[in-house]
């Protein structure tokens, strides 16, 4: 048969069968359209294998392909409940993900600690450097915030435990704007999420280098440990999540843009829901641990050591066991 008579029988229930895998991925289907869905999966397999046996076109053959494995992953995915695929994506999916999109994550990650770590170093060595990136009313500012005699540390005024909550609800506004400014700026071809990445990698590298080179380096080392260990984390998966939907755009491959660009962002989204998981807590722990005077700043390096450790080993290895609830 040729393939243009083969596709004129087709097209049609095709094109039907795709309408029903977008409504089943938005969650919007019902039961009445589901009911056929196993045979209609059937037959579109058996197409699927006689095109690639008859030689059909590439452009056909990933077309029906492409149908095939979204089919597939709604005839085999197990539907649990709401709270059991939060804990299961938490636990499992996550970290998963995090591997699977390792080229974005350590590209985002080689961009952001580099340049912290490098323009802490240069202010550190050239400390004039600073007031080249950050006003000098700033730069009082967080002198105050880190002087090793201030009762609260890590805060422009001071507060007593009772205001502890509003500054959690600060910094969670806070990350969150900085870390969906990031992920969302990916949309500019990857080059926003790449300048929010460099910017606040070198802002926060400017003030560490220079707190560290007026003597203040035990007051702001030991505050940032603890809650950086997610916070800094969560900022480079976001910018992960932003190359992302960057690369769909720059790269789509045989789809077209608009198609790449819907299945990089169910990844995206994924990361950046995860990152804001790693802000709550990180918001959680400089709100109640880290602006904490009554912890020796030894105590406070080892509990930072450990969360650093805690989060790598969560991403590198959790998840690797058998597979979590979707």
């Amino acid at each position: 048969m040729k393939q243009s008579l083969f596709e004129q029988r087709h097209q049609a229930d095709w094109q039907a069968f795709g309408e029903l895998l977008d409504s089943l991925e938005r969650g919007k289907a019902n039961s009445q359209a589901c009911k056929g869905f196993a045979a209609d999966y059937r037959r579109l397999c058996q197409q699927f294998a006689l095109a690639q046996a008859r030689g059909y076109s590439s452009h056909l053959i990933e077309q029906l392909q492409h149908l095939v494995l979204r089919g597939h992953q709604q005839f085999y995915r197990h539907r649990s409940p709401l709270a059991a695929q939060l804990i299961g994506f938490i636990l499992a999916g996550f970290p998963r993900l995090v591997r699977a999109e390792w080229r974005c994550v350590t590209a985002a990650s080689l961009v952001f600690f580099g340049s912290l770590l490098g323009m802490a170093l240069l202010v550190y060595l050239f400390p004039e450097l600073i007031y080249s990136l950050v006003d000098p009313e700033q730069v009082a500012n967080m002198e105050e915030m880190y002087d090793p005699d201030a009762r609260r540390i890590g805060r422009f005024s001071e507060r007593d435990s009772g205001d502890d909550w509003m500054m959690f609800g600060f910094y969670i506004m806070n990350n969150i704007g900085i870390a969906f400014q990031t992920f969302a700026s990916g949309l500019l071809f990857g080059l926003g999420s790449l300048f929010f990445l460099l910017f606040n990698g070198l802002m926060i590298g400017a003030v560490a280098g220079h707190l560290t080179q007026i003597g203040y380096s035990e007051t702001f080392w030991s505050f940032v440990i603890g809650h950086g260990a997610f916070e800094l984390t969560a900022i480079a998966l976001a910018g992960a999540a932003g190359f992302k939907l960057g690369g769909a755009l720059l790269a789509p491959g045989r789809l077209p843009r608009s198609e790449a660009l819907r299945l990089a962002a169910g990844h995206s989204v994924r990361l950046i829901g995860g990152a804001t998981v790693f802000l709550l807590l990180a918001a959680f722990i400089e709100a109640y641990w880290s602006s904490m005077t009554l912890a020796s700043p030894t105590v406070k390096y080892v509990v930072g050591a450990l969360l650093w450790l805690l989060v790598l080993a969560y991403l590198l290895f959790a998840g690797r066991g058998q597979h979590a609830p979707d």
